[in-house]
């Protein structure tokens, strides 16, 4: 059986503060001397029966992970240890999202909260190889006028460099606000040269996602998975060419679906729509990128072309050169030449 390690592969939905390993937020904790509970450090996630799942005991999570942030040093040291572990599961691109406003007050202001991050993407991706592009994101809790501001900043540092940004998201719940409220950011940050990626079809189903195509014309969706109840949804996602950012283990930790196996991994699959595999958020789901594709091969029954077409697939759906792309490509031709 080939190692899922080895697998060239673009990691194309991972939040910030959320890419933490445990291990990562004990020692991050230590340094900075703040008390984490110790619903953060246990290895239960999955021990929660699904209706006890949902939304809202993730996000009070992820908000006292994310107080544990709150320094220049804290911030580099999870940035660099995301493109860490990215490289020894074989991402070749990293596209991260963050929201700066959840650490701008800690370090001086929103541009300076990505000056760090930038200036350590490109120093952790020259030691690891690793490809990283920023995903500015707003959040469906603060007002729609804030996301304008981030959508500003966000085209006042995009580029296609290590570390600079590639895209404009919206994050949060999304039974949040009126979707077409943050239309306007949007089209600020589209004309300023930034990919579209927003949430939906996670929380809510079809006729949320409708809302999210329409107002917000995304290039890529974070999550979408709930297409899959809709034929002639996913039809209209596939001749667009708009990717699925699918997060199985995510879909089922916030009780999406009760078990690995209600995921329609395959029928997104068969309907023709781009998907990359993603984590999300490995401190809360305590599971990684590799985990996803063993998650499609111990579950859904992949085998290893299809496990490297999905590969194929993320590295399609990232924001990088073509000559990046091909090479990837060459590279998973190599892993599938490789020995079982």
């Amino acid at each position: 059986m080939r190692d899922l390690d080895l697998l060239p592969k673009a990691h194309l939905h991972l939040h910030f503060t959320g890419s933490m390993s445990v291990p990562t937020l004990r020692e991050l904790a230590d340094r900075e001397h703040m008390e984490v509970p110790d619903a953060l450090l246990d290895a239960d996630a999955l021990e929660i029966p699904p209706d006890k799942r949902g939304w809202y005991r993730f996000q009070s999570l992820y908000e006292m992970a994310r107080r544990v942030v709150r320094s220049e040093d804290a911030i580099r040291f999870v940035m660099r240890r995301a493109i860490e572990d990215d490289a020894r599961e074989g991402a070749r691109r990293l596209e991260l999202q963050i929201d700066p406003s959840g650490y701008a007050g800690e370090v001086g202001g929103l541009q300076a909260v990505l000056d760090i991050v930038r200036d350590e993407c490109r120093a952790a991706s020259a030691e690891t190889g690793v490809s990283v592009g920023l995903i500015v994101a707003a959040s469906r809790r603060r007002h729609p006028l804030d996301a304008r501001t981030l959508a500003r900043l966000a085209v006042r540092n995009a580029g296609h460099g290590p570390g600079e940004v590639i895209g404009f998201g919206l994050s949060n719940d999304e039974r949040s606000g009126n979707t077409a409220d943050w239309a306007p950011a949007f089209r600020l940050a589209k004309r300023g040269g930034l990919i579209s990626v927003p949430h939906g079809g996670e929380l809510l189903g079809p006729g949320h996602l409708r809302q999210v195509l329409d107002a917000l014309k995304p290039d890529r969706l974070g999550h979408g998975v709930r297409a899959a109840e809709d034929p002639a949804l996913l039809e209209e996602l596939a001749a667009r060419g708009i990717a699925l950012e699918i997060c199985p283990t995510s879909n089922v930790n916030l009780g999406i679906f009760s078990r690995q196996e209600d995921v329609p991994l395959r029928q997104l699959m068969a309907s023709g729509v781009p998907i990359a595999l993603s984590a999300d958020d490995p401190l809360l789901f305590l599971s990684r990128l590799t985990d996803q594709y063993r998650v499609a091969r111990e579950v859904h029954g992949l085998g290893d072309d299809e496990l490297a077409g999905l590969a194929r697939s993320s590295i399609a759906a990232s924001v990088v050169p073509d000559a990046d792309k091909r090479r990837w490509s060459r590279e998973i031709d190599d892993w599938l030449a490789s020995p079982a």
